[in-house]
């Protein structure tokens, strides 16, 4: 079928087929969303209006959506883009959110790199020479092989970074595998604390993107109660990519839905009635007075949870931790663990809902029909974020509701597999690996970390420092890591880390760190292939480009990475005699023959894009209809509500003070959360993601910042005590800086808290003041990674606000 046929096809019909005779959609529309300017939409001197060049591409930051975009060409230049217009307007179309229609602005910036630079200031002044592209690749292939001989490859590392995501994208790892390998990395900035405690309950192989664990968000139009935990697709998921629109019929389906956060989110503001406040990093303390409330009237599943379930009561305990009241149901009513009975009346005043309201709900969880419980990811991202995200998927679990129609696991919506693998990376002949949150540290001190102290994997500890970092499309070494101030401190002395290489496409924060900075082409000016993101109603695959040539001196990075591979003469290796287009074609086609389904490759070039419907899931929907056959990856093969393996990891480990680990989940205030507020800092601060910004990424699309400006929420309560008023200029601190933002008076957050969008750009005089003009909150975040995962629990936060 012709996908200009699909005019009438559902969300869930398979479209698929050519593009050529598709008439051009109308363009009209504001220059804000990157639509055609008026003066290009009629004829020109008097004639008829140019014909378009149309080339595809994605929007391939990390929101999750890689929302398609159609470029306008006329003349070799992008005029403008436009978004998916092919199949039915409500149905399988991958929209462009605000964010991808203001692309071309990002594109063709005037702060776009155009020359290779070597630093001549101090990192993070940002200040730099232009050199030739040969001794940038010089330049980099001595520091890269000097860092090797004098220190080993495990010096060398590549840092987290979420900037741009293709089949030929982030290659370094190809390369530092030709030459002995790098220090590995593992988990991420998005669910790092939920990758490390959720293998626990329901296997090895649980993350958060497997499908496996979760139900597709469609499946809660099959529900009655729905119950979100920090979950706000119209935030974080935003495009016709993402399941913001799927979220959107199970509203229309008629399920209840209560969406727990410390705002008033994107996703509920139309709907205030699903809101319930909760005071931020208390998501667990809630939980356990709601489990109080189902043990105590006789409604949980006793029969799913002796059957499927290891830990619940002493009926199920392993051997190792019998007869010692050890249980969960235990430590919900007070006789183990701290001796405290979990009601609703100890959970009110440290999660801020009153005790009625936590019964009331309680209530409609136990006469759900089929509850569907969700948990997005901002909850875990506190220093208690292991514990919080297993308590979350108690609900499901007590209640027995889990692989069921209607149902979900308590993990976050599924995201598919995709059909479109990657160019190889080649094998790592290094098995040493640090959290991905870590590298500062392993930066400052890493022959002092070990496996115990610092969740150092695959050795004790590491025999030396990062000496060598690599950072690609990515602004993790600064902007969105924690402590900007001690992240410059660090990064000062260069005996420590002696060579930093950025490629980018703009002068971001982190940018400035730069012993190298390389200038990148964008998608929009190479041949670019890249699969969907994470939406869970389709998978499919965009071929296009260029629209238009890099600017200056711009290259590719598969360009530039083989440019320094010609200077270790490793280039044949590097790129086995192919270009990048070559390159793409291989690992389209066998991706298509691994698949069966795919168009071929001169099919996929004319097409310019691929999509096909994806069948709903239901979490762990095989291990309940038969938990012999389908066991899970935990050692008792069922779901463990008490790890015995976490009780023996935890022992295992050195803990800072104040911080815990234990083998069922429990409230856990950690490190800053509930009761850490001082007279000093007396508010709890907590970031959000925001509709401007995927991270940092259009962070400097000013078209952007002014539709949505960088604001602190600040509750009514919260600003009439310090005399704020809407759209004054606040100062915040925290134990570890301050920074000056906007306030936004408003009762969509709960008093006591203030939340602040994450991912504004860093600005500040780092020889001054280091008071922060840009509202970035790294500026008062500290550094304390989480007790398991070591992870990025940057939510948890103590500050002060005033009037500026």
């Amino acid at each position: 079928m012709a996908m200009n046929e699909a005019a009438t096809l559902s969300r869930r019909t398979f479209v698929k087929g050519s593009l050529a005779g598709l008439a051009l959609a109308g363009a009209a529309g504001s220059a804000l969303y990157g639509c055609a300017p008026k003066s290009e939409e009629g004829a020109k001197d008097g004639g008829a209006a140019a014909a378009d060049e149309i080339v595809y591409s994605q929007c391939v930051v990390n929101c999750g959506g890689s929302c398609l975009l159609r470029w306008h060409v006329q003349d070799g230049k992008i005029v403008y883009a436009e978004t998916d217009n092919v199949g039915d307007a409500a149905g399988l179309q991958a929209r462009a959110c605000l964010r991808g229609r203001t692309i071309r602005r990002w594109i063709n910036s005037p702060d776009r790199l155009m020359k290779p630079m070597k630093r001549v200031g101090k990192r993070g002044e940002g200040k730099f020479e232009e050199i030739s592209w040969d001794e940038a690749y010089q330049g980099i292939a001595d520091a890269l092989k000097n860092t090797i001989d004098q220190y080993g490859n495990e010096a060398v590392y590549m840092n987290y970074g979420s900037g741009v995501s293709s089949a030929t994208s982030r290659l370094f790892p190809r390369l530092a595998n030709l030459m002995g390998g790098y220090l590995k990395s593992y988990a991420d900035y998005s669910t790092n604390m939920m990758q490390s405690g959720m293998p626990y309950t329901y296997g090895d192989k649980c993350n958060p993107y497997d499908s496996v664990y979760a139900s597709s968000m469609s499946e809660a139009e099959k529900s009655d109660l729905v119950i979100m935990f920090g979950n706000s697709p119209a935030d974080t998921r935003m495009g016709g990519a993402n399941i913001v629109y799927d979220f959107a019929k199970v509203r229309e389906a008629g399920a209840k839905i209560v969406n727990i956060d410390y705002r008033l989110n994107e996703t509920s503001s139309g709907h205030p009635d699903e809101w319930l406040p909760i005071r931020t990093g208390t998501d667990a303390a809630l939980v356990n007075a709601i489990a109080h409330e189902l043990i105590a009237n006789d409604q949980v599943d006793k029969e799913f949870l002796d059957k499927y379930c290891v830990g619940y009561d002493e009926d199920t305990m392993p051997e190792s931790a019998k007869g010692q009241n050890k249980s969960y149901k235990d430590y919900i009513m007070g006789t183990g663990y701290d001796m405290v009975e979990k009601t609703p009346e100890w959970a009110a005043p440290i999660t801020q809902i009153p005790a009625d309201r936590i019964r009331q709900l309680a209530a409609d969880i136990a006469a759900a029909k089929a509850l569907f419980v969700v948990q997005g990811w901002g909850p875990q991202r506190h220093n208690n974020g292991e514990n919080t995200s297993r308590a979350i998927c108690m609900l499901p679990i007590l209640t027995g509701m889990i692989g069921k129609p209607g149902t979900n696991t308590g993990m976050r919506e599924a995201e598919p597999g995709g059909i479109l693998g990657s160019m190889p990376k080649g094998e790592n002949p290094v098995k040493t690996a640090i959290n991905c949150y870590q590298w500062l540290n392993a930066a400052d001190h890493g022959e002092q970390m070990t496996a115990a102290k610092d969740g150092v994997r695959g050795a004790d500890k590491l025999s030396t420092g990062i000496k060598f970092l690599w950072n690609y499309g990515g602004n993790c070494i600064s902007n969105q890591h924690s402590d900007i101030n001690l992240v410059y401190d660090i990064l000062q002395d260069e005996s420590k880390l002696e060579c930093i290489v950025v490629i980018d496409t703009v002068m971001t924060d982190s940018a400035k760190y730069a012993d190298y900075l390389l200038p990148d082409a964008m998608r929009a000016e190479q041949m670019h292939m890249a699969a969907n993101g994470y939406a869970e109603y389709y998978n499919g695959v965009v071929v296009g480009g260029p629209a238009q040539d890099a600017p200056g001196d711009a290259q590719k990075e598969y360009d530039i990475v083989s440019g320094i591979a010609d200077k270790l003469g490793l280039k044949d290796d590097f790129t086995e005699g192919k270009t990048q287009e070559q390159w793409i074609e291989e690992i389209y086609k066998k991706s298509a023959e691994k698949d069966g389904n795919m168009p071929s490759w001169d099919e996929i070039k004319a097409q310019g894009h691929y999509k096909r419907e994806l069948e709903p899931v239901i979490g762990l929907a095989d291990f309940v209809a038969d938990p012999a056959k389908n066991p899970l990856e935990t050692p008792s093969g069922k779901i463990e509500i008490y790890a015995e393996r976490l009780a023996e990891d935890a022992a295992k480990l050195e803990l800072a003070e104040g911080d815990v680990v234990t083998p069922i989940p429990v409230f856990d205030p950690g490190y800053l959360g509930y009761g850490s507020t001082t007279d000093e800092f007396p508010l709890y601060a907590s970031g959000f993601h925001y509709k401007s910004r995927t991270h940092s990424s259009y962070g400097g699309v000013e078209e952007l910042n002014q539709a949505c400006r960088q604001q602190i929420w600040i509750n009514d309560l919260d600003a009439q005590e310090r005399g704020i008023g809407n759209g004054d200029k606040c100062s915040v601190k925290s134990p570890v800086g301050e920074m000056l933002i906007e306030a936004k008076v408003t009762p969509r957050i709960i008093p006591g808290t203030v939340g602040i969008p994450q991912g504004a750009w860093h600005d500040a005089d780092m020889a001054g003041d280091r008071i922060d003009k840009g509202g970035c909150i790294n500026t008062i975040t500290p550094y304390h990674p989480s007790p398991l995962a070591k992870g990025n629990g940057v939510h948890s936060l103590i500050v002060q606000v005033a009037k500026a």
